[in-house]
């Protein structure tokens, strides 16, 4: 069994660094199985790993990494067997337990999840929790009684990775699908992912929030909140839905009751990280069958490598990402 491996380490006890550096198996954190990592991605919270006070990382050093997917080498669980190909996403990985920009990772049997049949390795990683909170969303929508019959959908944020997935996946079970953004370069892309139609930012959220607006949207994928949030509420038709499951606009809501007492909209959290693992195991299921997008490839916007993650760690920040950037490790 290998010793000694690389991986992405993150320190900040004496000046904050961002390396690459050699570990050994007596490094990594306690955990039932040992997995060899193939594929990781890069998502917001492990940009934010990456920069002092990110409040992300709070005991150093640290390897980010909030998804991976690979090959069991070793386990104490009866669960899992060396061979398995597996994923693990969320829980404390890459912000309290060593993530995946590593190449390997001992993780807690309880976190794991198999590679459903359908999908490659490399595939769970374009999907990760970006496409695991979109397909979570659109999942509690249906629940709640929203079809393509109804209406149009709304993804907003529609060209980060939740976005992106999200228009991918209703366009995949034949919703109308209206994508909102705010970079107009970005219209073609979305149109490839499978939007119906583009709209504006503006559109959407002109500064003003009323306390009912036109019904315009059946149901809505949001991982935006702040104050557009409080205006698409406002926009859904009687019985509608939204599901949330970011803040990049913030965390303030300020709404009013009207849309809930007079029109009877859900609003709907998202909760990727601690989400029970029958419902884990389900959407997973679905993202390797009727949810898998027939264009995954064109949800990625770079591959790189281990060595390469210090230069594009940025990126997210930076609000340079198109969909996802994905890491190879082996």
């Amino acid at each position: 069994m290998v010793e000694n491996f690389k991986a992405l380490v993150v320190d900040n006890r004496e000046e904050f660094t961002v390396e690459v550096k050699n570990l050994s198996l007596k490094d990594l954190p306690d955990g039932e199985v040992l997995i060899k990592v193939a594929y990781s991605s890069i998502n917001y919270k492990d940009s934010l790993a990456a920069i002092p006070n990110g409040n992300i990382v709070k005991n150093y050093p640290f390897v980010p990494g909030i998804d991976l997917a690979g090959i069991v080498i070793s386990s104490k669980d009866p669960r899992f067997k060396e061979g398995d190909e597996v994923i693990a996403t969320s829980y404390e990985i890459g912000v309290s337990h060593f993530g995946g920009f590593s190449e390997y990772a001992r993780i807690p049997a309880e976190w794991i999840v198999p590679l459903p049949k359908g999908l490659t390795l490399k595939e769970a990683m374009v999907i990760g929790t970006a496409g695991f909170t979109a397909a979570l969303s659109v999942q509690r929508l249906e629940e709640n009684n929203v079809s393509k019959e109804k209406g149009k959908v709304l993804v907003t944020g529609a060209t980060g990775g939740v976005g992106s997935f999200a228009v991918s996946i209703l366009s995949t079970l034949g919703y109308q699908v209206e994508a909102s953004t705010g970079k107009e370069s970005e219209q073609e892309y979305l149109q490839k992912l499978g939007a119906t139609s583009i709209v504006s930012r503006d559109e959407v959220y002109d500064g003003k929030i009323r306390a009912l607006g036109k019904q315009k949207w059946a149901a809505a994928v949001d991982p935006v909140g702040g104050e557009p949030l409080a205006a698409l509420l406002s926009q859904i038709q009687y019985g509608g839905s939204v599901a949330v499951s970011g803040l990049t606009a913030g965390t303030k809501l300020p709404t009013t009751v009207f849309p809930f007492i007079l029109r009877g909209v859900n609003l709907l959290g998202i909760d990727s990280v601690y989400c029970p693992m029958e419902t884990r195991l389900k959407v997973w299921s679905r993202l390797a069958t009727d949810f898998k997008p027939a264009n995954l490839e064109a949800l990625i916007q770079l591959e790189v490598t281990l060595e390469q993650l210090p230069e594009f760690l940025p990126t997210l920040l930076k609000g340079q990402a198109r969909g996802r950037i994905l890491v190879k490790l082996s």
